[in-house]
Order: C-alpha cells, then structure tokens, then sequence
C-alpha cells in the first residue's frame, strides 16, 4: 500500500473486507468519506453502528427483523396459510417489494451446497418442516434462486415437504418481459417452456 497515514491504511483495509470492493474501490471510499462533512459520516457510521445492534433474526422464519416477531408473521393480514420459502431476507425484501403476495415467509439462511460444503442440516429446514405440521398451512412456494444450488434446495425441499394435504409449488422462471429470444440462455428458454401455462 501507499505511504497513506496509518488511519488511512486502516480504513482502507476495513472497507476491503466489504463483498465487492477490491483495493480501488476501497481507495476511492476512503477519499469520498474525507470529503464529506463529519456530521454526515457520523450519520452513516451511526446507522451502520443501528443495524448491528437492532436487527436480529425473526424467531418465526429467520428474516432480519427489528421486532420479534417480524411484521409479516405478526400480522393478522397476512394469509398464514401459504409459506414462501426464499433463500434469504434480501429474497423476502424483494418479492414484498412487488406488493401482491400477501402470505408468509420461511428463510433458510443459504442453499444446499455440496461443493461448498453446506447440507441441509446448515439451513432452517427444520424448522420449516415444525412449520408445516400446522393444518392450516395449506401450501409452501419454493422461491429458489434459479441456479445449480437453489434448484437444488427446491428438489430437496419438494421431497421432504410432499404429502397429499400440502400443496408444493416453485415459483414460474423463464423469459423476462422485454426479453429477446435470441439473448436467452438454453436453461432459461427450456425452463420457460416447462412453466408454460394456457392462454384464457
């Protein structure tokens, strides 16, 4: 590294440890944050300081939450029949996001992953399955992501969640709106091909 001050280098090292800032990116954080005024760093540092202390897990499906439980197991709104299982709280932010699915959530906190060495005991599957003994819970979207590990996890999860009085789904993958044919990778076009549905 530079002959930088010595908190600099400190810094500058602490930021590196982000996903996706490499030395560069570091660097130019560094000298953005020395630019701004100190009450805006210190609002920054502040919030940082917030999430660490504020956000826990939701004791009922694993989300980040500030309150336990989180706001959608809690609300009598919700329809508690239906279970969207997604990989992650970020998963759950963004299909909320969308403001038309109104059941509940299960967060498994990762992916099968045999090559990183992450089985189904890593995840809160467990917990899910304690979930779905409830009779009113009547189905459970699998909301996967559409690569090698979440395909996985959605087979593994197919299997061990099938009864006659559960209903089981995966969430529809394919083209997106806007998508050429022509720009779209075989496993997309095939997938989209198999979610296929009528035209009313």
């Amino acid at each position: 590294m530079q002959n930088y001050p010595e908190v600099l280098k400190q810094l500058i090292e602490e930021l590196k440890k982000l996903p996706g800032i490499g030395q560069k990116g570091a660097e130019r954080l560094t000298f953005h944050l020395i630019k701004r005024p100190l009450e805006s760093v210190k609002l920054l540092s502040d919030a940082i300081v917030a999430v660490k202390e504020k956000i826990r897990i939701c004791s009922v499906c694993n989300a980040l939450c500030e309150n336990d439980p989180c706001s959608v197991c809690s609300s009598p709104k919700r329809n508690h029949a239906i279970i969207c299982v997604v990989e992650e709280s970020n998963d759950l932010f963004f299909i909320e996001k969308m403001g038309e699915y109104k059941g509940v959530f299960h967060v498994l906190l990762g992916a099968i992953s045999p090559i990183n060495g992450v089985g189904p005991s890593d995840l809160k599957i467990e917990s899910l399955l304690k979930r779905v003994e409830d009779p009113r819970v009547r189905e459970v979207i699998i909301a996967t992501n559409p690569n090698m590990d979440g395909e996985t996890t959605a087979l593994y999860l197919h299997k061990v969640l099938k009864r006659d009085d559960l209903k089981v789904s995966r969430i529809a993958r394919g083209i997106p709106v806007g998508g050429d044919l022509e720009f779209v990778d075989e496993i997309t076009l095939l997938k989209a091909f198999e979610g296929r549905t009528d035209m009313a």
